[in-house]
């Protein structure tokens, strides 16, 4: 047993066994060396602790009590199922030991983020390298974001194992076959459209869910912190004027991924996955664009091989699918529309890239000066004539209506989420109950696309009702479509072998289960749906 100070923590290495026969001789041990160091903050090593027993977990409780600041690392698979087990895992911070990854040189890089990269280690599974030399507090942050991005709806993957990565952490996922939207666009530009289809409808994904309060920080606050580190260094009070503006975008609660770009949208499995979630928030989508801009187009503004070398494709490849992106994002081919929007983002790009470059400056100082100049440049001439940084989000919707009129089609299913959940987040609905409506939506109005008007196209209506005491929720369907009253159809036969269950109907009968309370009845040429959820 030897002991080491660090950081003014004293360590002290443990080994063996502590058990009934040597517990007292080794509380002696540690107390002696823990006098002689003149430390307050103690760290136990457990590297060789091979077993520990109820007596040496006596040890340890009269350890803390005298040394309230005590830390346990590198603890083997076997003692920390003892001490979570025995709830020491909650009285102090314990570490588990990490097996070691040897090398991620030569692998592959399917995405990368500010924190850090994602390598292909073997077919199915990745590794999530952190730049970070102490991560272990990051990788337990973002494995909770990702826990909660899952259950809220978003498909994403989640660690199973933490492992050591050279002198820092690494998070391992299984995603068989990965492939980064980066990689496709680089290898396969023919398939631009689709990525972008699939990109944008991630994104709408993303941006309809409503995120119980407290859950996710705030990305306005971070970007106002930004701003407000930088604003001097724009002249004629232009600095001041953009902070007003990004005050006045309004607050909201919906969830932002906050480095949306092409290498964390990864296909795996043929399933669409977004990956690296530790930077997940809530707030208004234009901070997310601002980084999504940046991304394909800010960073590289002054040397276009930068984005060439982070996303692996050129800047004219970056730019066409950032366009469009905004197209299909909002829905619009009017090129006055997109430039509008675009220069409220690019305002707060810009800003942002400055105090990013301030802070993080390069090996080139007179480069970095050239970079900053342009983005002022840039800013400058922007904020001469942008007033306001707000832009429609809903499309051309009314968002302040409770109903919603939409063409019957599955590509709109992701809005008539949005719409629902901006009306629930008017009540205290759990996040539980959020996903279970939202299945319960998808269920019921991708059956009138795929049926009410086939193989025509036509409108359906979308109603939310809210009521209280007792708290509740009612969302109407009505369309013209084919008369036709699913509640009629007889529910599946669950005790059936698969072989022997029937393809189809699992859709109502499991939106039957989940909500409290369903309606049909044919009136005035209109098929009318009601689903209820207490709340």
């Amino acid at each position: 047993m030897t002991n080491k100070i660090e950081k003014n923590y004293v360590t002290v290495k443990l080994s063996g066994r502590i058990d009934s026969e040597n517990s007292a001789e080794t509380e002696k041990k540690i107390f002696a060396q823990l006098a002689d160091s003149g430390s307050s903050s103690v760290i136990l090593d457990a590297e060789h602790l091979e077993y520990i027993s109820s007596a040496g977990l006596r040890v340890i409780l009269r350890v803390k009590k005298i040394y309230s600041d005590l830390r346990i690392i590198n603890v083997r698979t076997e003692v920390y199922e003892i001490l979570e087990m025995t709830g020491f895992t909650e009285m102090m911070r314990v570490e588990k030991a990490y097996r070691v990854v040897v090398s991620v040189e030569g692998c592959e890089v399917i995405g990368e983020g500010f924190n850090g990269k994602v390598y292909r280690i073997d077919r199915d599974n990745v590794v999530k390298t952190y730049k970070n030399a102490d991560a272990i507090a990051e990788i337990q942050h973002e494995r909770e974001v990702a826990r909660l991005a899952l259950i809220l709806g978003v498909p994403t993957a989640i660690s199973y194992d933490v492992v050591r990565v050279g002198d820092s952490y690494g998070s391992v996922f299984e995603l068989l076959n990965a492939r980064s939207f980066s990689n496709i666009l680089a290898k396969e530009p023919e398939r631009m459209d689709f990525c972008v289809a699939e990109y944008v409808k991630m994104l709408k994904k993303i941006h309809s869910i409503t995120v119980p309060e407290g859950k996710l920080p705030s990305i306005k606050e971070k970007t106002l912190k930004a701003l407000e580190r930088m604003k001097d260094r724009l002249p004629d009070g232009l600095g001041d004027k953009l902070l007003r503006m990004a005050n006045a975008v309004p607050e909201s609660n919906h969830m932002v991924h906050g480095d949306f770009h092409t290498k964390n949208i990864v296909i795996a499995d043929n399933e669409v996955l977004l990956i690296d979630m530790d930077t997940l928030s809530v707030g208004h989508p234009i901070f997310e664009f601002l980084r999504m801009y940046n991304s394909y187009i800010g960073y590289a503004e002054y040397d276009p091989e930068i984005v060439l070398k982070f996303q692996g494709y050129d800047i004219n490849v970056a730019g066409e699918f950032w366009h469009k992106t905004l197209e299909a994002y909002f829905d619009t081919k009017d090129e006055n529309k997109i430039r509008e929007i675009e220069e409220k983002i690019r305002c707060l790009s810009y800003a942002y890239l400055i105090d990013w470059r301030t802070r993080h400056p390069g090996n080139n100082s007179e480069v970095e000066n050239a970079t900053i100049s342009l983005w002022q440049n840039r800013l400058t001439e922007l904020l001469r004539r942008v007033d306001s940084l707000e832009f429609d989000i809903n499309c051309g919707e009314k968002s302040d209506s409770d109903e919603l009129d939409i063409e019957a089609s599955v590509n709109n299913l992701q809005k008539v989420i949005g719409f629902i959940n901006s009306r629930l987040e008017k009540v205290d609905c759990s996040a539980k109950k959020l996903m279970q409506i939202d299945l319960a939506v998808e269920e019921i109005f991708v059956n009138i696309a795929n049926y009410a008007y086939a193989p025509d196209v036509g409108k359906v209506s979308v109603s939310v009702k809210l009521s209280g005491e007792p708290s509740a929720a009612e969302i109407t369907f009505a369309d013209r479509g084919v008369p036709y009253n699913p509640l009629e159809k007889e529910d599946p036969d669950i005790t059936l072998s698969a072989d022997e269950r029937q393809i189809g109907g699992v859709g109502i009968f499991m939106t039957k289960k989940i909500m409290d309370e369903i309606f049909y009845e044919h009136r005035d040429g209109q098929n009318i749906l009601i689903l209820r959820k207490r709340l």
